[in-house]
C-alpha cells in the first residue's frame, strides 16, 4: 500500500474501468423499476436512531450488533442507514404520500452501511438499489416486485441464480406459530444468546447460521405448515402470477429475511458462484411497518433490496462484462497549440450532440498521443496539425479498423454519427 491513508476497514472503492460494471449494474437495476413506474425518492444518509429500532427490529443483529450510531452536536441520537424500507416509510409518513393514489411506488439507490465482518461480498459501506410499493395488499403486486429484480439480473445477463420464496404469514397466524416454535426452541439447550433471541424474535432463531444451531433447528415447526386460509390463498396467488409472468422459483419454508418487519411474501435471490455471502437480493412484504413507526393509516407495503456489490461480482463469476468497452467514443489528437484549442471546441460541439469524447492533454508526441486513444476504448481518433489547420480539415481514424479519411472540419460531427452509426466491421 502506498501513501499515508486508506479508504476505512470493509469499505470499498470504485474506479476505473472496474467502475464502469458498477455504474451499468445500477443502472440496469433502476431502469428495470422506472420502466414499472417506480419514482425515485433520495434519503438522507443518516436518520434518528429509534426509526430503525423500532422499524427494523430490536432483536435483529442489524440494529443490536451492525448500527453505525452515535451522538450529533445536539447530542441527538442518528444512525447511518443500514437499509432503506424504513426511511422510505418515515418519508411516506411525514409527506403525506400515502393520501395520493396508491400504491406509492419508489425508487432508491444509493450507500448504506452496517459494521460488519469485512469479507468478499460483504462491505461495511453497501451499495444497493431498492424498490417499494407501499399502499396497496394485492398479491399481484407482490409478483410484480419480484418481477421487476428478476428483470433487471436478467438485463445484465445473469443467469446463474435462483429465486427463493415463501411466506410468514400474518396475524391471524403468527401468532399461533410463534408459540409453537418458542415451545420447540424453548426445549432445546440453547445458550443465553440465543434463548434470548427466541424470546423476542423466535424466527431470527431460524436464520442463524451456525452449524450446531441449524442442526439443532432442524426439526423445527415450519411457518408454511401453520398458514391461515388467507395468507395460504394470498401465497398461492402470488405464485400463480409469477408462473404467469415466467418467472422461475423454489420454495424454501426455511427461509427468514434478517429484518423482524416482513410478512406474508418473503423472498431471496441467491447466487452460488459467490461462497458463503450467496444472497444477492431479497424483500417481502411488510404489512405492519407503518404503525410501528408511527403512521396514522395502517398501509401495507412491499419492496426489496438488491446488492449492486454484490451483483457485480456475480457477473464476475459468470464472466460477464456489463460496461460499454469504450470510456469514450473519440478521442482527440491535437498537434500543437492552435490545434489544441480548436479540437477543445470541436469536442464540445460533439458532447453537445451525446457523443462522449476525451483528448491527448499535455502536448504529447503523435505516438503517445494514439496509445491514449487506444486505451480510451474510443471507436474514433480526430487528429489534428498545423496543416490541417491551414486546409480547415481533420483526419479521422477508425480506430476498429485503421481506415483513415481527410474531411472538412465542418463535416465532422454529421461523420462522426455516421461511423459510429456503422456496425464494427
Amino acid at each position: 500500500m502506498s501513501g499515508e491513508f486508506a479508504a476505512p476497514k470493509g469499505i470499498p472503492d470504485y474506479y476505473p474501468p472496474a467502475s464502469a460494471d458498477f455504474l451499468a449494474v445500477r443502472e440496469a437495476l433502476t431502469s428495470a423499476a422506472h420502466r414499472a413506474g417506480y419514482g425515485h425518492i433520495e434519503l438522507p444518509i443518516f436518520e434518528d436512531t429509534a426509526l430503525f429500532a423500532r422499524g427494523v427490529g430490536e432483536s435483529t443483529d442489524v440494529v443490536s450488533k451492525e448500527m453505525y450510531t452515535f451522538a450529533d452536536r445536539g447530542d441527538r441520537s442518528v444512525t447511518l442507514r443500514p437499509e432503506g424500507t424504513a426511511g422510505v416509510m418515515r418519508a411516506v409518513i411525514q409527506h403525506g404520500l400515502d393520501r395520493g393514489q396508491l400504491p406509492v411506488k419508489l425508487c432508491y439507490a444509493g450507500p448504506f452501511f452496517r459494521y460488519e465482518r469485512p469479507q468478499a461480498g460483504r462491505y461495511r459501506q453497501l451499495q444497493q438499489v431498492g424498490i417499494e410499493a407501499i399502499g396497496i395488499d394485492d398479491p399481484a403486486l407482490d409478483a410484480e416486485v419480484i418481477a421487476v429484480a428478476d428483470e433487471g439480473y436478467k438485463s445484465l445477463g445473469l443467469s446463474g441464480y435462483r429465486l427463493e420464496l415463501t411466506s410468514l404469514g400474518d396475524d391471524t397466524c403468527r401468532p399461533q406459530y410463534r408459540e409453537a416454535l418458542q415451545q420447540f426452541l424453548f426445549g432445546l439447550d440453547l445458550d443465553e444468546a440465543t434463548r434470548e433471541r427466541a424470546a423476542i424474535n423466535p424466527l431470527r432463531v431460524l436464520d442463524d447460521k451456525r452449524p450446531e444451531i441449524k442442526e439443532m433447528t432442524a426439526g423445527a415447526p415450519l411457518m408454511l405448515d401453520h398458514l391461515s386460509d388467507s395468507a395460504r390463498d394470498h401465497f398461492a396467488e402470488v405464485r400463480a402470477h409469477l408462473d404467469r409472468l415466467g418467472v422461475d422459483y423454489v420454495i424454501n419454508p426455511r427461509l427468514v429475511r434478517g429484518l423482524d418487519y416482513y410478512t406474508k411474501t418473503t423472498f431471496e435471490f441467491v447466487h452460488d458462484g459467490l461462497g458463503a455471502q450467496s444472497g444477492i437480493g431479497g424483500g417481502g412484504r411488510y404489512d405492519g411497518l407503518m404503525r410501528q413507526i408511527g403512521g396514522k393509516q395502517e398501509l401495507s407495503g412491499i419492496g426489496f433490496g438488491i446488492g449492486v456489490d454484490r451483483t457485480v461480482l456475480a457477473l464476475a463469476a459468470e464472466g460477464v462484462s456489463v460496461a460499454s468497452q469504450g470510456r469514450v467514443q473519440v478521442f482527440g489528437v491535437p498537434m500543437g497549440a492552435e490545434a489544441k484549442s480548436e479540437l477543445v471546441a470541436l469536442a464540445a460541439q460533439l458532447r453537445a450532440v451525446g457523443i462522449s469524447v476525451d483528448l491527448a492533454y499535455g502536448d504529447r508526441a503523435l505516438k503517445g498521443a494514439m496509445k491514449a486513444a487506444d486505451r480510451s476504448g474510443a471507436r474514433i481518433a480526430l487528429v489534428l496539425g498545423d496543416r490541417e489547420l491551414a486546409e480547415r480539415t481533420i483526419e479521422l481514424k477508425d480506430l476498429s479498423n485503421g481506415q483513415q479519411q481527410k474531411i472538412a472540419l465542418g463535416d465532422v460531427i454529421g461523420t462522426v454519427q455516421q461511423v459510429l452509426a456503422t456496425p464494427v466491421s
